[in-house]
């Protein structure tokens, strides 16, 4: 039993008419010229990344119909060499015609232009009392010859000469004689031979250490490994340990000296020109710190303009010193004609300089220390000699007691005086209570108040 029983219908199946979608037609898309089927397909029509040009498209090579090559054996000359030697080599000729010009490798050679000098010359620059005039003529011959190879010059020199001593005797000699045929000197300073001479003794060294180092077995190697590494853990350490002492001095440093001295000097009497002294006496004890701190600070740059260490350390000098001080010092340079900051600031110069600053910073501290002292004098004569009779009061002088006839605290003179007569008197009332009879006035003594 199936539904169609349970529902009473026919087993037989009636004809569906299924309508059919039409599908949309794909656009043919022809494939280009000069691409395989596989790759396209693989591409599915996108455009590729990169242009594709057909082989055919590109430009063909023009060839002339009566175009006739060959190749020929001919023989050649070579313009480097003065003996006209001829050789032969392979050659490629175009309707019989052979190539013309100069061998295509002559370019190639290269000849260094070594100094001629005269009779007259060497007499007047080139005297040497180590050097004969047939051996530098054989020396320059040799160079000449050889292009400057001066281990083949040192080989074939007929005297026993270092390459050393050939070639100080070669640049010494152009360099002589460069000099003395130029207008004047200005015009060859630029020239290798002038700007930089030869150092024979440098050279020397130079060639011993290099040999020192080649010579070395496996085992010195190591070991100068090792002490590498150890000169380079000791620097670290150093390095550390200057570190941690100039941030010490930079915290020292930024402390007040005028507090230090408040804690550590005695309490002195308080008068004009002991503070004025006080004042001026502390740039000159913290100009040093200062200068010390600057110092510390510029250690820790490693690399630095002198210019910027100069302004930093003038300004460290005068930290502690006011701006019409600072304008004073300036005025004092004005007037002995130094400049402000030194226009050829060599390490030399500026120490000079910073020292001349301290110098009157200190001068003019101490005129101004002077001046101060001059007038507490001053002020201390005045104000004895103006009340001569007045004597001085002290904080422990004696003051003489004089009691108050008025009251002593609460309790007056006239009210005790009162009620003593109260008490005598014929008439008075008798007491109302016990503690109104016992009571007695109390004794007044100087001491209350």
């Amino acid at each position: 039993m199936d539904a169609k029983d349970i529902l009473g219908l026919p087993k037989v199946s009636l004809p569906v008419q299924l309508e059919k979608k039409s599908r949309p037609q794909k656009d043919s898309q022809r494939k280009p010229d000069g691409i395989s089927r596989e790759v396209y397909a693989l591409t599915g029509g996108v455009a590729p990344l990169m242009p594709s040009i057909d082989v055919n498209q590109l430009k063909k090579r023009p060839q002339t119909e009566n175009e006739k090559i060959t190749w020929e054996w001919l023989s050649f000359t070579n313009s480097a060499r003065k003996d006209d030697l001829k050789l032969y080599h392979w050659v490629r000729v175009v309707n019989g015609t052979p190539p013309t010009g100069d061998y295509s490798f002559a370019k190639y050679n290269k000849s260094v232009d070594v100094i001629k000098y005269t009779d007259e010359e060497y007499e007047k620059h080139l005297t040497d009392p180590t050097w004969t005039r047939e051996e530098t003529d054989q020396l320059f011959d040799l160079c000449e010859r050889f292009d400057l190879r001066f281990v083949v010059i040192a080989d074939r020199f007929p005297t026993s000469r270092s390459v050393e001593e050939l070639k100080n005797r070669y640049y010494s000699v152009s360099r002589a004689i460069l000099i003395a045929r130029a207008p004047s000197p200005a015009d060859v300073s630029g020239h290798p031979l002038v700007k930089e001479p030869y150092n024979i003794s440098q050279e020397i060294e130079r060639k011993r250490a290099l040999s020192m180092v080649l010579s070395q077995t496996k085992q010195q190697e190591r070991k100068d490994a090792e002490i590498l590494t150890e000169a380079k853990k000791i620097m670290e350490s150093r390095m550390a340990a200057k570190a941690a002492q100039d941030a010490e001095l930079a915290v020292t440093s930024n402390t007040n000296p005028e507090d230090i001295e408040k804690t550590t000097a005695p309490v002195e009497t308080a008068s004009p020109s002991n503070i004025q002294a006080n004042s001026s006496v502390a740039p000159l004890m913290s100009m040093a710190d200062n200068a010390a701190a600057a110092a510390a600070s510029l250690r820790t740059l490693r690399v630095y303009l002198r210019t910027y260490a100069l302004d930093q350390m003038v300004q460290a000098a005068s930290s502690s010193a006011g701006l019409r001080t600072i304008k004073r010092v300036e005025q004092f340079l004005q007037e002995l004609k130094v400049n402000l900051k030194p226009k050829v600031p060599t390490k030399a110069v500026c120490a000079e300089h910073l020292e001349l600053r301290k110098e009157i910073l200190t001068l003019l501290n101490l005129q101004k220390l002077l001046q101060h002292k001059e007038e507490g004098s001053s002020y201390r004569e005045g104000s004895y000699t103006e009340t001569p009779d007045t004597p001085k009061r002290g904080i422990d002088q004696d003051r003489t007691f004089v009691p108050d006839s008025v009251s002593f605290g609460a309790i007056s003179t006239e009210r005790v005086g009162k009620k003593d007569h109260k008490r005598k008197g014929p008439g008075r009332e008798a007491p109302s209570s016990p503690a109104q009879s016992n009571k007695r006035p109390r004794k007044l003594k100087a001491t209350d108040s």
